[in-house]
């Protein structure tokens, strides 16, 4: 059962320390269903370790990194079924590999290469969002054609604590209260809105106080913790099947990492704050949990990791043998009917680029 800790009593946890916290567990999860947990977290870490490389050897352009949030995002995406659909932000753009879509993809992305496009029904994931929350209006939509559909569908929609301060949040999580849209608004709180902090964006005591203001339930939970966030969201994706409308979900982190490459966090974050969350963070966590439940042992954890990493290294491989993309894409989807102009401007290009 899920544990709630005393010293913040509204959030919920279920993996102890090992030591003074006990562990928790969750019904209805196997062993089985435990190291593909793990599986899907190691994925997304070496994902991440890798971009970050990536960039620095010049190959990819900003990127915004998402070191120890992937227990939000494995633990959330495992309690969905294939048909639900996944509004993701920037933060998450990697997470439809865990929908199977192959790494190369996303690396395309972030190359700034149309291989990295993906037809959002072949997912059930939606494009990357990069402006901060306009696709929670979207999201909402999705999930209420869902609902006059009559299918048993949800989404869940992925924003940061910034994105509660935007108008197309409020629009849309009201829009999803009043239609009792089938909808999971995730809210992945690490506490900093670039270098805004939460106690400057609100005065809200916690940010899934704002649920109540849209009629709609809300649960805080740890965000390092994938199983307290699996249980979470496996109960807002049970009240949306059942009918019973929305769920505001606030998973609460520290952001370790900077908000983006481009990002000089030393400037405005608690350093020393960084440095203990280092200590907490959520993949080697739940690695202690498994090992500690006798889950998990070192052989495997290691084989797991190769496999990932081997995985990594060919999707890059596979990214960067795509050839250059036609120029001529810039144009040929910008206009229903393309002005006269168009094929001049296109081979003043090609021209240019000689």
């Amino acid at each position: 059962m899920t544990q709630v800790a005393s010293a913040e009593p509204e959030l919920r946890r279920v993996i102890g320390d090992g030591e003074a916290v006990a562990d928790g567990e969750v019904d209805g999860l196997d062993e089985r269903d435990l190291l593909e947990l793990y599986r899907d977290m190691v994925l997304l870490r070496t994902y991440d370790e890798r971009s970050l490389v990536y960039h620095r050897q010049g190959r990819i352009g900003t990127y915004a990194i998402f070191w120890n949030h992937e227990a939000m995002q494995a633990g959330s995406v495992h309690a969905l079924a294939d048909e639900d659909w996944i509004f993701p932000s920037y933060r998450e753009s990697a997470i439809g590999l865990l929908r199977g879509m192959p790494p190369a993809t996303v690396l395309s992305w972030w190359r700034g290469h149309p291989a990295g496009w993906w037809n959002p029904i072949d997912y059930n994931v939606a494009s990357i969002c990069v402006p901060i929350a306009t696709h929670v209006p979207h999201a909402a939509g999705l999930a209420w054609g869902k609902k006059l559909r009559g299918e048993s569908a949800c989404a869940i929609v992925f924003f940061g604590d910034g994105a509660t301060s935007e108008g197309s949040f409020h629009e849309g999580a009201n829009f999803a209260g009043v239609m009792q849209a089938p909808l999971v608004l995730f809210c992945n709180n690490n506490q900093w809105a670039i270098s805004t902090p939460v106690s400057a964006q609100t005065r809200a005591e916690a940010l899934v106080d704002k649920a109540v203001g849209y009629g709609i339930p809300g649960v805080r939970v740890d965000g390092a913790d994938v199983l307290a966030v699996y249980e979470a969201t496996r109960e807002a994706v049970g009240r949306a099947r059942a009918g019973e409308g929305p769920t505001f979900i606030e998973a609460v982190t520290y952001r370790i990492a900077p908000h983006a490459t481009a990002d000089d966090p030393s400037a405005y974050i608690d350093l020393e704050r960084v440095e203990e969350e280092k200590k907490r963070e959520c993949v080697g966590r739940y690695e202690a949990y498994l090992k500690r439940t006798g889950v998990l042992t070192d052989e495997a954890a290691q084989q797991i990791r190769a496999e990932a990493t081997e995985l990594m290294r060919r999707a890059i491989a596979d990214a960067e043998a795509q050839p250059p993309a036609d120029v001529s894409l810039l144009f040929e989807h910008a206009y229903a009917d393309p002005p006269a102009s168009f094929g001049d401007e296109l081979a003043e290009l090609r021209r240019s680029l000689e």
